[in-house]
């Protein structure tokens, strides 16, 4: 297992950098996080699937958890996904289904989607995440996000002042993985060189950049 996969947080505890995302969850909670869809937006590596998969996990168990990519979401999947949704699962009792590059959805998919929503289980999310912020179309004809967007709860994800606390999470992943021969002024570098994309950084980390005589 790559070291990215495996300090990926457990629980919300370890989310780094999006404080106000996950304080948003905690309070939906309370009213309750099923029945509906979710929207999170936010540059590669700051937490886009971590957030998705916790988020996710709230509702259903690991094995009635599907991820799906949006490219290759034709009407069938899409078919096959609503008839699962009508039951319930053991354990929690929900399903969740995550649509990663959602900017990339088909005109066919999104006509679909649209109507699906519209009738989403209580015990049912579906969750879309994009690396494209403030999104106004999709990239299939240019075709307006607007009516699929106000139906999903947006959950826009930080991108700025992310390099002290990305940083800081490096330092650590380095010290407990014998690969640390630096100080952390030159993990905030790091972070900065790579856009605080942290799997980009503990990949670096993973390849020695950060070692002693490096």
């Amino acid at each position: 297992m790559n070291l990215y996969e495996k300090y990926r947080p457990k629980e919300w505890a370890g989310v780094i950098g999006q404080d106000k995302v996950v304080e948003q969850i905690k309070q939906l909670r309370q009213r309750g996080l099923a029945g509906r869809a979710y929207w999170i937006s936010g540059q590669s590596g700051t937490g886009k699937t971590t957030i998705a998969r916790l988020l996710a996990a709230e509702v259903a168990d690991q094995w009635y958890v599907e991820e799906a990519d949006a490219t290759g979401l034709s009407p069938a999947a899409l078919n096959r996904m609503e008839s699962s949704m009508q039951t319930y699962s053991m354990g929690k009792g929900g399903r969740a289904y995550i649509i990663n590059e959602a900017h990339g959805l088909s005109r066919p998919a999104v006509r679909q989607l649209l109507v699906l929503l519209e009738r989403l289980p209580s015990h049912v999310v579906i969750i879309f995440t994009t690396t494209n912020e403030g999104q106004l179309t999709f990239f299939e004809d240019k075709q307006d996000a607007g009516p699929l967007l106000s139906r999903c709860l947006r959950l826009d994800l930080a991108r700025r002042d992310l390099s002290k606390a990305f940083a800081q999470r490096a330092y650590e992943i380095a010290n407990k993985e014998g690969l640390n021969g630096r100080p952390i002024e030159q993990y905030v570098r790091l972070c900065k060189d790579n856009r605080n994309n942290m799997r980009a950084i503990i990949q670096a980390i993973e390849a020695g950049a950060m070692s002693a005589g490096k």
